[in-house]
């Protein structure tokens, strides 16, 4: 499985994707400065980390979705190539109209960084399938502007097509139906604030994380 990461000026989570990554693969993931214009050749699939690209200005990922390499991953992904965007990835992807809604400032207004509480809504997805259906989770979230927002036709749509794929168990940023992922309508991009990378070995205090990158390689190389 041949990975790559988007690395954009103030990406601050590049490294922790990369880590899991190499563990669960075998392989370094090629880190992609976000002024290239293409992947490299073979590409398998996509990580789009955390951090603050840009520095969070204008809106959070809304530069950064305008980078040059985004246009290489909006073909990838239209080409099915799995792709996955992580706290600030999330953003860049709404921003890039890869995934519908839009991250909002967080409703008590303030940033937070603690383990929540996930379930897993939909466990028949290519970044869910080592999941069951209705598991809880415990994640970290590291976010100030975590707050998913969509229409209603937009939320109730995701909801009927199974594209919810993570949602809070427990109250934390004011996210419209407490949703903390959702699927693009072909299934093969994920956006989710919540970071799996982060409880990924035993020593972040919580493994929950680890079978996402073992369920999608194992579909992958299937």
């Amino acid at each position: 499985m041949k990975t790559a990461v988007v690395v954009f000026p103030g990406s601050n989570c590049d490294r922790d994707l990369a880590v899991a990554l190499e563990q669960v693969t075998g392989r370094k993931p090629a880190m992609v400065w976000h002024k290239e214009s293409e992947l490299p050749d073979g590409t398998d699939f996509i990580g789009l980390p955390g951090g603050f690209s840009y520095g969070d200005y204008l809106r959070s990922g809304a530069m950064a979705a305008r980078s040059p390499i985004m246009r290489a991953v909006k073909d990838a992904a239209d080409r099915g190539v799995p792709v996955i965007g992580i706290c600030n990835g999330f953003q860049v992807l709404t921003e890039a109209a890869l995934l519908p809604g839009a991250l909002m400032r967080n409703s008590g207004l303030h940033y937070i960084c603690r383990p929540v509480a996930l379930t897993v809504e939909n466990s028949q997805t290519l970044f869910t399938n080592c999941y069951e259906q209705g598991e809880e989770l415990l994640i970290p979230i590291a976010h100030h502007d975590g707050n998913y927002q969509a229409d209603e036709e937009t939320l109730d749509r995701l909801e009927g097509e199974g594209r919810v794929v993570f949602r809070y168990a427990e109250e934390c940023n004011g996210s419209a139906r407490s949703i903390a992922g959702i699927l693009n309508r072909n299934g093969n991009v994920l956006g989710m604030m919540p970071h799996p990378e982060r409880a990924f070995e035993p020593a972040h205090g919580c493994t929950d994380g680890r079978r996402l990158f073992e369920g999608l390689l194992e579909t992958v190389n299937a």
